[in-house]
């Protein structure tokens, strides 16, 4: 069972989604919480797989609890609950270490396979949440981590691979793009992942572009 805490400080939003949630036979949503201090105590007390994170909440922000839940670098998924308005807080976000994004208007369905997919630790961003993402790293400018030194540990194939998921295409994607098998793909993605020390697609995606590896544009 994929545990869940949904964070929203509206509650009809809660209930929505923890009805249709919790009706799937492995999902159980263990608790709500309407602001993210309250999600960031009730998540330490009911360990949760997933928190679904509503960013525009009071007491505390989603971004200010994402950062404190994963800030031991341990900690539930987080998958943030946005709107196109909210630009500014995706780059944020993924920095924080959020694994995801839900668009407020996906369907019942996009819901619970958002929950499953980042459960099992793979990254879900929007092909338009990955464009106001690219747009905020031309923004912030050239690379920003002093980190890019670690690339050298990547092969030649690892290094493609981790160009592609920073643009966002899936592992089938990949696979159709570089003509491998899926499952070749997936052994990539996870050796880039240990080498740099990462914790998902989502984290992959920021240091790609961080390192100056992917530029927006690209």
């Amino acid at each position: 069972m994929i545990r869940v805490l949904i964070a929203d400080d509206q509650g009809m939003v809660r209930t929505g989604f923890g009805v249709f949630l919790g009706a799937q036979p492995d999902i159980e949503v263990v608790g709500e919480a309407a602001d993210g201090d309250q999600a960031v105590r009730r998540a330490a007390e009911l360990r949760p797989d997933v928190v679904l994170m509503d960013v525009r909440m009071p007491v505390m922000n989603g971004l200010e609890a994402t950062r404190r839940l994963l800030a031991g670098g341990v900690g539930p998924k987080v998958l943030i609950l946005t709107t196109f308005d909210l630009d500014d807080y995706v780059y944020e976000a993924l920095r924080a270490g959020a694994s995801g994004f839900l668009l407020k208007d996906a369907s019942a369905a996009q819901l619970a396979e958002a929950v499953r997919v980042v459960a099992a630790g793979d990254a879900l961003i929007a092909p338009a949440v990955t464009k106001r993402l690219i747009h905020e790293f031309a923004r912030l400018g050239g690379p920003r981590a002093p980190t890019a030194r670690r690339l050298a540990e990547l092969t030649e194939r690892e290094t493609e691979v981790l160009s592609l998921v920073a643009q966002a295409l899936s592992n089938q994607e990949i696979a159709e793009r570089l003509v491998v098998a899926e499952q070749t793909v997936k052994t990539h993605v996870g050796r880039v992942l240990m080498k740099l020390g990462l914790r998902d697609r989502a984290q992959a995606i920021v240091y790609a572009y961080e390192t100056g590896l992917v530029r927006p544009g690209e």
